[in-house]
C-alpha cells in the first residue's frame, strides 16, 4: 500500500522510521517546508523499546507540496486532534481509488471525520504506543505498545485486514470488531486518568491517595460511561474492564469497585499525563476531543455531565494562562460532587 504519514512528531516519527526500515513504501508530510528540509537532513532515529532503527533516506515534503499527482492507498494522520480535522479534507484529494484515511488521535476525531467526509473514507484507530520526541527526527519508544484499528461501523472488513497486514510489518497492530467501543474505552481513561492528572500535576496514583481525588475520578468516569452507553456504545475491554462492578444492576458493590480501582491504578497509575506535557510546553490541548466531546454528546443525549464540563472549563483556563495545574485543582472539582 502506498502510504503517507502526516505529522512527524513522537508517534508519527516512530511509526515512520520503523515502517521505512521494514521496507514499506512510505512518504512523509511535515508541517512546513523548513520542517521537511530539516528532516531530510537528519533522517529519522528511534531508540528504546523495540530496538534502535535509523532511516537516513526519507521522502518528506511539506503537506501543501503534495498535489493531484500524488495518490495514496493509506493516509495515516498522526497529528494533534485539532490539526487532523483541518488537514483531513485536504488529504482526501490525495487518496487513490479505494484508499482510506486512518486517524490515530484520542477521543472523537475518527467519528467527527467520518460524519464530515464519509465513513467509506475513514477508519477508526488509536495508539497505545508511548513515544517521546527528543528533537525533530529523534524519538524514543517508551513501551511495547500497538495500534488498534477497525471499522467504525463494526465488524472486520477486507480493507481493515489489508491495512493491518501492511502496518503490522513495522509495528504491532490489533484489529477490533467493536472499534467504536474500543475508542470509548480509551476515551474513558483520557477523560479521567489523563485529564485529572494533568489538572493537578500528578499521576493517578498520587491523586487517588486523596478523598477528593477518588470523588472526582468516580464522578468523571461514571458520567463519561453513561454518555457512552446512552449513545448505544458498549465499551470494549482494553487493559481493564471498562464497566465497573455492579454497574449493570445499579448496585454499589463497593468492595468490588475498590478492587477495580486498584487494577486501574496498577496499569495507569504511574504514567505522566500527556496533557500535562502540553501544559508544560504551552501547547493547546486536545480537551475539546476528550472531556469536551463527552460534554457535547451528554448535552445532546440528556445525560448530566457537570464534572466533565467543570474539567473542560479548568483546562481552558490553564491553556489561557489564567490558572496553573496544581494539586489544589482537585479540591475545586471535588466541591462539585455535592451538587
Amino acid at each position: 500500500m502506498q502510504t503517507l504519514i502526516v505529522g512527524i512528531g513522537a508517534l508519527g516519527g516512530t511509526i515512520a522510521a520503523r515502517a521505512i526500515r521494514a521496507g514499506l513504501p512510505v512518504r512523509l508530510a511535515a508541517r512546513d517546508t523548513d520542517s521537511a528540509k530539516a528532516l531530510r537532513r537528519s533522517g529519522l532515529r528511534v531508540s528504546g523499546i523495540g530496538g534502535e532503527v535509523w532511516a537516513d533516506a526519507i521522502d518528506v515534503a511539506a503537506i501543501e507540496d503534495y498535489g493531484k499527482g500524488d495518490q495514496f492507498d493509506l493516509i495515516l494522520l498522526a497529528t494533534k486532534a485539532q490539526d487532523a480535522l483541518d488537514v483531513a479534507p485536504y488529504v482526501l484529494d490525495l487518496l487513490a481509488p479505494g484508499g482510506v484515511i486512518l486517524p490515530i488521535q484520542n477521543g472523537g476525531v475518527a467519528r467527527l471525520l467520518a460524519d464530515d467526509l464519509g465513513e467509506d473514507k475513514i477508519l477508526g484507530g488509536f495508539s497505545n504506543l508511548g513515544a517521546t520526541m527528543v528533537e525533530p527526527g529523534v524519538y524514543e519508544q517508551k513501551n511495547a505498545g500497538h495500534l488498534v484499528i477497525g471499522e467504525l461501523a463494526g465488524g472486520v472488513s477486507e480493507r481493515i485486514e489489508r491495512v493491518a497486514r501492511t502496518l503490522g510489518r513495522a509495528i504491532e497492530v490489533r484489529v477490533s470488531s467493536n472499534m467504536t467501543g474500543a475508542i470509548w474505552s480509551k476515551l474513558l481513561i483520557n477523560c479521567s486518568v489523563t485529564t485529572i492528572g494533568a489538572l493537578c500535576s500528578q499521576t493517578m496514583r498520587q491523586y487517588m491517595e486523596t478523598k477528593a481525588g477518588k470523588k472526582v475520578f468516580r464522578r468523571t468516569y461514571e458520567e463519561a460511561l453513561s454518555v457512552a452507553l446512552a449513545t448505544g456504545t458498549r465499551p470494549e475491554r482494553q487493559a481493564v474492564d471498562p464497566i465497573p462492578p455492579g454497574w449493570a444492576s445499579n448496585v454499589a458493590l463497593e468492595g468490588c469497585y475498590e478492587s477495580w480501582v486498584e487494577a486501574m491504578i496498577a496499569f495507569y497509575g504511574d504514567i505522566k499525563p500527556s496533557m500535562l506535557q502540553d501544559f508544560e510546553r504551552g501547547r493547546k490541548t486536545e480537551i475539546d476531543f476528550i472531556n469536551g466531546y463527552v460534554v457535547a454528546l451528554g448535552r445532546a443525549s440528556g445525560v448530566p455531565v457537570n464534572m466533565n464540563e467543570g474539567i473542560t472549563g479548568l483546562v481552558r483556563l490553564i491553556e489561557r494562562g489564567d490558572l496553573q495545574p496544581t494539586p489544589d485543582r482537585i479540591n475545586d472539582l471535588a466541591a462539585q460532587t455535592a451538587n
